[in-house]
């Protein structure tokens, strides 16, 4: 893919072009990317303070209790939106739903053992152990290409 960049004082506000034979997933992608404008930022909550959470810092997002949580390597806060408005804050190439209830992060995953009759069972290299739902294995075994 070629990229080009023009400055040119007329324009307010950045514009992209995109010249194409034909539109394909890569293209479909990059236009959702580019015109997506939802927040990315999701902060925790703990013992009344805040804190902006990156998405690198972030192991899984679940819910518990009526609560929704985030784990990183040093804490657990608590996050005052829905699972799945986190979700949609979430980059969906790294970030995938393993159940109703919760979402990791792909690459924090240290395996995946898929010795378990209808489920999957995922290592954390936080030493989190966790279950993909029997809704999510197909989904799960897609994206690892299995």
């Amino acid at each position: 893919m070629q990229i080009e960049i023009k400055i040119d004082s007329e324009f307010k506000e950045p514009k992209a072009v995109i010249f194409t034979d034909k539109v394909t997933d890569e293209i479909t992608e990059l236009v959702r990317q580019l015109s997506d404008e939802r927040s990315s930022i999701i902060a925790g909550f703990k013992d009344g303070m805040a804190e902006l959470l990156g998405h690198n810092d972030i192991f899984r997002i679940y819910a518990s209790n009526g609560k929704v949580y985030a784990e990183t390597a040093n804490d657990t806060f608590t996050l005052r939106l829905r699972l799945y408005e986190a979700e949609q804050r979430l980059d969906n190439q790294i970030f995938v739903r393993i159940s109703n209830s919760e979402i990791i992060n792909l690459k924090k995953v240290t395996n995946f053992d898929l010795s378990f009759v209808g489920t999957i069972c995922v290592k954390l290299s936080n030493g989190t152990i966790t279950y993909v739902s029997r809704r999510y294995v197909a989904k799960i075994k897609q994206i690892l290409g299995i």
